[in-house]
């Protein structure tokens, strides 16, 4: 089965788009709208009046922004099937767009930098755009400066802020970055840090361990110089503490392929692990992904998952008669499906570093990524991306949903 990788597309159409909005309509033009001045009436009884009149007054009027939540075909690639996202969804990611980007922006550098600065369209799409031909999947779009879409809103869920997190709000700083240096360049020295680790074609194969240790954010930064420009500002915004650590501790490890003989992969990581038995001989290949790779006793190619410090079991756990867990291997386990030796502890992961060989320090190429994107937000316009961080990060991690949704529902 083909594994969809997940990437962000900016479309440089600021020449197209403005013959567009001033040929395609004859529309009267309000002078400080790109949108034409129609009757704003609301019709109280229809269905969808009460997220019309939210976003009117929250994203219309202050903003001079058009939230599309009815998907328009025409505003979208036709050689994609696509479906518009469902009124519910939209609902949420309508005020949570709001608590977790304009706000917080608002809160650091005002409510007129989203006006001038901001996008002029937001376009929901109920499904994701899948290319598959390179097996990637299409996030978002940022198009001239104008429009940013949002795809895969139907498969949203608000209780894992990890995947809302990955799918729409680093999706939306992602783009936003990108309006911002279509605007004004960033400096040209970021070009140069991981000069010779870009793959335009190839980026989607890449796995975690080694794009960090070259000094990228995310495996798409990889892809081009302004994708990781955008991949950067957006990942040092949403990532927590504890996620920009344990990138960190990847972007500090060396990597490397495995054998031939061992698996047919891109990459695995450069360091190993020790069997329980303490045999240093015996030492097994650790992937990117967490994923464990061991023979068995007929030489067999085994997986087994890894998460923090313990082993997980392989596949469904299962209780016994006797109460007692066990993993498809028949190994026991523990309820939460960790293996346990035979003093019923769970078996601890050890690693041992070996040299890093690729000569680059990725903890320090990213570190000075972050410097040049915070320096360039503070002198051309007027932003401190810390004060930003810690803003987002103090309201996604602090927000009752239910509250945010009361600001349409209680619409009267």
């Amino acid at each position: 089965m083909k594994s969809f990788k997940y990437y962000i597309s900016s479309l440089l159409l600021v020449g197209s788009m403005g013959m567009a909005l001033t040929s395609c309509s004859d529309d009267e033009l309000d002078p400080n709208s790109i949108f034409p001045i129609i009757d704003e009436t609301l019709d109280p009884t229809s269905a969808t009046y009460q997220l019309d009149k939210f976003l009117r007054d929250n994203y219309l009027t202050p903003y001079n922004l058009d939230f599309r939540y009815k998907m328009q075909d025409v505003g979208t690639n036709m050689n994609y099937n696509l479906v518009p996202a469902t009124y519910s969804n939209a609902v949420d990611l309508a005020v949570l767009t709001k608590y977790l980007w304009f706000d917080a922006y608002n809160e650091v550098v005002g409510p007129d930098f989203l006006k001038l600065y901001g996008p002029r369209i937001i376009h929901l799409i109920g499904s994701p755009a899948y290319n598959p031909t390179s097996g990637t999947m299409i996030l978002g779009l940022a198009e001239g400066g104008i429009k940013v879409s949002l795809f895969r809103v139907n498969q949203m869920n608000i209780t894992d802020f990890n995947q809302m997190n990955e799918y729409y709000f680093k999706t939306m700083h992602h783009e936003f970055a990108h309006i911002l240096h279509q605007t004004k360049t960033y400096p040209s020295e970021f070009n140069t840090l991981s000069k010779g680790k870009y793959d335009s074609t190839n980026w989607g194969d890449r796995q975690d361990g080694p794009v960090a240790s070259w000094g990228f954010l995310s495996n798409y930064a990889s892809s081009e110089f302004r994708e990781d420009f955008a991949e950067t500002i957006a990942n040092y915004i949403v990532k927590t503490d504890a996620q920009w650590a344990a990138w960190m501790d990847l972007a500090k490890r060396g990597w490397a392929s495995p054998a031939e003989d061992e698996r047919d992969a891109v990459f695995f990581c450069y360091y190993y692990t020790k069997n329980n038995s303490g045999d240093d001989a015996d030492k097994d290949y650790c992937y990117a992904s967490q994923v464990r790779f061991q023979k068995n006793a007929a030489g067999e190619v085994e997986y087994m998952y890894l998460y923090g410090e313990y082993q997980k079991g392989i596949g469904a756990i299962k209780k016994d008669a006797d109460g007692k867990y066990r993993d498809e291997k028949g190994e026991i386990c523990d309820a939460a499906g960790y293996r346990l030796d035979a003093n019923g502890v769970r078996i601890p992961i050890y690693v041992y570093d070996v040299p890093d060989t690729d000569g680059l320090d990725g903890v320090e190429i990213i570190n000075q990524k972050v410097q040049i994107a915070r320096q360039w937000l503070k002198d051309e316009w007027g932003v401190d991306l810390d004060k930003l961080r810690e803003n987002v990060q103090k309201r996604q991690l602090n927000y009752d949903i239910n509250a945010l949704r009361k600001q349409v529902y209680d619409i009267k």
